[in-house]
């Protein structure tokens, strides 16, 4: 059954900064010291514009999803260490005065950190605007890849093209010298090495489940100690192309677990994507509140 949808909140408990997606507050005093209540709404984005009509559950398949990763990701012989503290609304002794109805779901109380002002882009196979740089020139941002590659192909092995974080409208690709440049050559090297370690983990367990990550984009954080934290959401269907695996077909870019439908309908309705967008039909809406919760379904075994 559709549950109603969250398009945003107003807490009053913090500092707020509300994204495309997430409404963040800042909690100097929770429960856990110093953290951030991150509240994923339903709120869905396309072309740089936030739509007027939200996906119902959305934001509940995406904290489902981020800690589901987070929480396997921190298991096994390499523990990757992440900003989550938890999901339970009940325990993230919030004031009374809040709805916890209304978070509970789609809310993660998060450590404070520095998040460093890239975005960490790990790409596996060619799509998207990597697919146009390398038909025009066997690149993708800037990177050198062997000829004779078609849409949809796999990359020889996945590589890391940084972007920096736009605040509105699209994040730019960077060089990584220009990344380390900014940063520090050290820092950069590590996230480059954290990064693909993570997508690499992270698409051997996808691939058991159907699904390809085609690309994926990270962010890190920093304690005052200086360790580094995986922050945000992490191998959403929002922050990553994901395709079914039975959807590949050679020379052909496969539809993927996301806004396809909104993205395909948006193209043909008329719209300059210069003005508001216009409202999203029923069955559109339907259809692409049921592709994520299939990638919810496939990557963690249950749906919220």
């Amino acid at each position: 059954m559709t549950s109603s949808a969250v398009t945003e909140t107003n807490l009053g408990i913090g500092p707020l900064y509300r994204g495309k997606v997430r409404d963040c507050y800042r909690l100097d005093h929770s429960a856990f010291g110093p953290a951030m209540l991150i509240v994923s709404t339903d709120r869905i984005s396309a072309f740089d514009w936030i739509l007027p009509t939200p996906i119902p559950d959305k934001g509940k398949v995406l904290t489902a999803i981020s800690a589901f990763w987070f929480g396997w990701l921190a298991s096994g012989p390499h523990p990757q260490a992440h900003h989550l503290l938890t999901t339970d609304v009940d325990a993230m002794g919030l004031p009374a005065s809040v709805d916890r109805e209304l978070l509970r779901g789609r809310s993660m109380l998060v450590r404070q950190a520095e998040v460093i002002p890239f975005e960490c882009v790990v790409r596996g196979w060619l799509a998207g605007s990597g697919l146009t740089e390398y038909r025009r020139s066997g690149t993708v941002c800037g990177v050198p890849l062997p000829a004779g590659l078609g849409a949809g192909s796999p990359l020889p092995e996945p590589i890391f093209t940084p972007a920096t974080k736009a605040v509105t409208g699209h994040d730019e690709n960077v060089s990584f010298e220009m990344m380390a440049d900014r940063i520090g050559g050290p820092l950069a090297s590590t996230l480059r090495e954290k990064s693909l370690d993570v997508f690499r983990r992270g698409a051997e367990y996808a691939a058991s489940r159907g699904i390809v990550v085609a690309d994926t984009k990270f962010e890190w954080g920093r304690l005052p100690d200086g360790s580094l934290l995986l922050v945000d959401e992490v191998l959403t269907p929002d922050s990553s192309r994901f395709w079914p695996d039975d959807g590949l077909i050679p020379g052909r870019v496969p539809d993927s677990f996301d806004k396809q439908f909104v993205r395909d309908w948006l193209e043909s309705s008329g719209w300059d994507k210069s003005s508001t967008p216009p409202a999203l039909p029923a069955d559109v809406v339907a259809k692409t509140r049921e592709k994520y919760l299939d990638a919810c379904r496939l990557l963690t075994g249950r749906v919220p």
